[in-house]
């Protein structure tokens, strides 16, 4: 497939797609970036920076929605999420600053398991 056909199938798909399978995408692209790290012992500062970031990012926006007083999801369901936002957002920010590589595993786990969760595979 050319990378344009790609590109345009992309679009197509990301505009068909739930909410929620937008959002589990997102979170296996994360937990994809930050795989890559955990597996090439030869990531640059850079690439760990980028996927960080990234992670950061997402979960920021999900923390924001979840805050939002028209969030329609129950308050316990948003509490919990906005729980793990925090911890989250702290481990990601932790490693930005002194990255380890054993420490990003949980957050991979996370990204993962709520992905699958959103996509109705748990």
């Amino acid at each position: 497939m050319s990378s344009a056909a790609a590109r345009a199938y992309s679009r197509v798909a990301t505009t068909t797609a739930s909410p929620r399978d937008i959002e589990a995408q997102a979170l296996l692209k994360a937990a994809n970036k930050l795989q890559a790290i955990v597996t090439n012992e030869n990531a640059t500062i850079e690439q760990t920076s980028e996927a960080l970031m990234f992670n950061r990012k997402l979960w920021a926006i999900f923390l924001g929605d979840v805050l939002r007083d028209e969030n329609q999801q129950p308050v316990e369901v948003r509490q919990k999420i906005a729980n793990i936002g925090i911890f989250v957002l702290t481990q990601t920010m932790a490693l930005q600053i002194s990255p380890q590589v054993e420490h990003i595993e949980p957050l991979i786990e996370i990204n993962r398991n709520l992905a699958a969760g959103l996509s109705g595979r748990m």
